[in-house]
């Protein structure tokens, strides 16, 4: 396999231990870390890279549990070539490696809103890929165009409507990498977009554990269930609600734990490994059915193979 990886102006790795690349802290290595220069770099690169070989795209990690078996593909990251941010008039181009927060920031100081970026942990080509959103607003609300490249190489720009963005999900065909991303929003005053983002980073940090080691919020928020977990339309409950009522605030397994501040956030209390995470989850998905009937639906993406190969 080692002969059917390209060469390229980027780094490529192999065999590169990902947990540092995390924000959990947790999992194995790729069989290659690619880091590439620039998007020329990244076309070329996927187009010379054989048909059959998986490639997996990582943003920063902050929604992301990797099994401590690492993953059987070559992991793309992308650098300082994607991290770009232009704002010309209402509409604010920013590179896929461009932190959430950084653009509404620089967004802020130009009298665009994007202002409910500014809390999503993460990066533009994540928050593109699974349709982030806070406070009522989501990436669909606001993006115009995307630009990626294909797995086989090509360079193409699609129009938002083309990725049938909704709840943390996209169309984004597999392989394909989002290099940058095109947003048109309403204007505002800097000063209060600034206040409107203090504000939400104020309220943030007093309702969760935002000092820990977490990957944002665990579980879907459950929709149609009435408080007696009977389907009803008419009422929708909270994740950390239910894992509330199941007695799950503050459980552990190993070094992960439920937060004690926010029980649908699972944290790397010190020394957890991946297993760990995702057991704690599961059983929490468990003791949640079997006290509501509901079937919590993870929304931290896991990946990777369970065991050290």
């Amino acid at each position: 396999m080692t002969n059917a990886i390209p060469t390229a102006r980027g780094t490529v790795t192999p065999n590169r231990p990902l947990a540092d690349l995390t924000w959990l802290r947790v999992g194995g290595p790729a069989d290659w870390l690619f880091q590439p220069a620039d998007e020329a770099d990244l076309a070329a690169f996927l187009a010379a890279l054989p048909a059959d070989h998986p490639v997996f795209p990582m943003g920063v990690g902050s929604n992301l549990i990797v099994r401590d078996g690492g993953i059987r593909a070559v992991v793309i990251r992308l650098g300082r070539g994607f991290n770009t941010i232009t704002v010309e008039g209402d509409r604010v181009i920013a590179g896929a490696a461009a932190l959430d927060a950084h653009v509404a920031r620089k967004a802020a100081e130009a009298g665009v809103d994007l202002t409910f970026l500014r809390t999503i942990p993460g990066s533009i080509g994540g928050a593109v890929r699974m349709n982030a959103g806070c406070y009522g607003q989501y990436v669909a609300d606001v993006l115009e165009e995307v630009r990626i490249v294909t797995r086989q190489g090509q360079v193409m720009t699609l129009a938002a409507s083309a990725l049938h963005l909704r709840y943390r999900q996209s169309d984004l065909a597999e392989g394909a990498v989002v290099v940058a991303a095109v947003f048109r929003a309403a204007r505002g005053e800097p000063a209060e977009l600034a206040a409107k983002m203090e504000d939400q980073i104020a309220r943030r940090d007093a309702s969760q554990p935002t000092k820990d080691r977490s990957a944002g919020s665990t579980f879907r928020n459950p929709v149609g269930y009435s408080s007696t977990g009977q389907a009803d339309d008419r009422h929708d409950l909270k994740a950390w609600k239910v894992i509330d009522d199941a007695g799950l605030r503050g459980a552990t397994l190993g070094g992960a734990q439920m937060s004690p501040m926010h029980s649908n956030f699972l944290i790397n209390a010190g020394g957890a490994t991946a297993a760990d995470l995702e057991n704690l989850g599961e059983l929490v998905r468990k003791r949640v059915f079997q006290n509501a009937g509901i079937t919590l639906e993870w929304e931290i993406m896991r990946v990777g193979e369970p065991y050290a190969k």
